[in-house]
């Protein structure tokens, strides 16, 4: 069965993790000298006492993890961080107030808080504060919580402790496996940690880069530092309520299309371009330059990712120019801006997308479903998976033709075992049914097609559109409390891939053999 010490301490140990990030907030409250202080320090204190507290417990746990740990481990991490990390946002009052005695009243702000929480983790962002500038106005601190959630949750929770303290988790590859996103796991390094770490100082260096550039464009340091997080985890989280296009800078909207994009590639495949190397000469250099972009540019899923970029900018711009009279320079600016957003699943606009023609809505759409590359921030079905779904429709139509031929499927020249063909076909039989499922279900409690599909959509993908930008005027927190806490569950299954999630739940996972 489940070694139950060992989940306590790798929860535990994350607990206490948790609180440091806390201390920086509470850091920044000092240093800003607004209210923030005290919410984030009793939440510091009971987050750091609950985590010394499961490691005491966990002391004496074996070192050894099965796979049966590892998916436990991962699905109660971002459960346990979500419902901790709402701490700050209860003793805060930031969701209202209400007498001891107001049972409704209380769940709604729970409700609420834990919404806010996993969305910043999941970096889905859809948000439950509907002023950001009038609500948290003066809260330095917790703004930087939710740019700081959402950029502990790029690249995964437990995936930045392998990287930091890779003996916690015993360097398991059964544990990154259960959290890392897409149907293949590039390895860099026969040691997790290695990778991990590496992966991690590539997030890094966007991260910085595109601090320097908001701040280089006019940003102030504290807009810099809070974009640049959410910008690179493609998460969505603003500190203004028109986001970037709270600037009105083509520069800034610029700067957020590159890093945007660079986020959606796959980590390895950028770690691969801006490693170093020793070369003893010029030449060495140069060939090795190339032969790294070659790779780079003969990876088929990144030359998918850019040209669905493409394809689809070119023909947005099209349609805005001609439909909305937009001069070239600012179609191609903000349809380019749309499209790497929504593919990115970022869920940020820098125009009123709901004044585009419907057809744009369609297109935005599939690239919501789709999403950019496998170990990359985002969210959605993943490149590679689209990718591989079109050669097994491919495949199809030639054997329809040649009935005896063999037509393996193949990645960047490799074939792909049936096994993993199989689970992706199941993938996307899930995916689709639990997306028709929500949608489903939201219309029956009378919520608009538009607004149900939105819903479904932003939670699945990790998007977090804003319901009010396209169709009949809504926002997040109108929804019913049992509806938020469905979107919560859709937010955590979309993240971690949904079969990570629903193997708890099933009975042949908790069979002793």
């Amino acid at each position: 069965m489940l070694n139950n010490k060992l989940i306590a301490k790798v929860l535990g140990s994350l607990l206490i993790l948790e609180a440091a990030f806390m201390l920086l907030c509470i850091l920044t409250a000092l240093y800003y000298r607004n209210s923030d202080f005290w919410p984030f320090s009793i939440s510091f204190l009971i987050t750091s006492i609950t985590g010394m507290g499961m490691v005491r417990i966990g002391r004496d746990a074996p070192t050894v993890m099965t796979r049966r740990d590892s998916y436990t481990i991962v699905t109660l991490t971002w459960v346990t961080f979500s419902i901790f990390g709402s701490l700050p946002y209860l003793f805060g009052g930031f969701f209202g107030s209400a007498p001891i005695w107001d049972i409704q009243s209380h769940l709604s702000i729970t409700t609420d808080a834990f919404f806010e929480t996993m969305s910043g983790f999941t970096t889905t962002g859809a948000s439950m504060l509907n002023d950001v500038e009038a609500q948290l106005d003066t809260h330095n601190a917790m703004l930087v919580w939710r740019s700081l959630s959402q950029w502990i949750g790029g690249l995964g929770i437990v995936f930045f402790t392998i990287a930091i303290l890779p003996s916690m988790v015993g360097n398991s590859m059964k544990v990154f496996s259960a959290e890392a996103t897409g149907p293949i796991r590039s390895k860099m390094h026969p040691r997790l940690s290695a990778t991990a770490m590496r992966i991690w100082w590539v997030y890094i260096i966007l991260t910085v880069g595109c601090g320097i550039c908001y701040a280089l464009a006019g940003m102030d340091g504290f807009s810099a530092i809070n974009y640049a997080m959410t910008t690179t985890a493609t998460g969505g989280f603003s500190i203004h309520n028109d986001s970037i296009g709270h600037f009105h800078s083509a520069s800034i909207e610029y700067i957020a299309i590159i890093f945007q994009f660079l986020s959606g590639i796959n980590f390895s495949m950028l770690f691969m371009v801006i490693a170093k190397r020793k070369l003893s000469s010029w030449k060495d250099f140069m060939r090795s330059e190339k032969s790294k972009w070659s790779e780079f540019f003969s990876n088929e899923e990144t030359r998918f990712y850019i040209l669905v970029v493409f394809a689809c900018t070119i023909v947005i711009t099209l349609i805005l120019m001609l439909s909305n009279g937009y001069q070239m320079e600012l179609a191609i600016r903000k349809s380019l801006f749309q499209v790497v957003s929504m593919m990115t699943t970022t869920g940020i606009f820098c125009d009123h997308v709901g004044m585009w023609p419907h057809i744009t809505w369609m297109i935005l759409a599939i690239l919501m479903f789709i999403g950019a590359c496998s170990g990359s921030t985002t969210g959605g079905f993943k490149s590679s998976r689209a990718l591989m779904i079109i050669k097994v429709i491919r495949n199809e139509f030639v054997r329809m033709m040649h009935p005896r031929a063999v037509l393996p499927v193949k990645l960047n020249g490799k074939a792909i075992h049936s096994q993993m063909v199989n689970s992706l076909l199941a993938f996307f039989a899930i995916y689709i049914l639990t997306s028709l499922g929500t949608i489903a279900l939201m219309m029956a409690i009378d919520i608009d097609i538009t607004n149900s599909a939105v819903i479904s959509l932003s939670c699945m993908s990790n998007v977090g559109l804003p319901l009010n930008e396209l169709g009949p005027d809504m926002t997040w927190s109108a929804l019913p409390i049992w509806t938020k806490w469905v979107c919560t569950v859709l937010m955590l299954l979309g993240r971690l891939e949904i079969f990570n999630v629903l193997i708890i739940f099933t009975t042949l996972y908790w069979k002793d053999n």
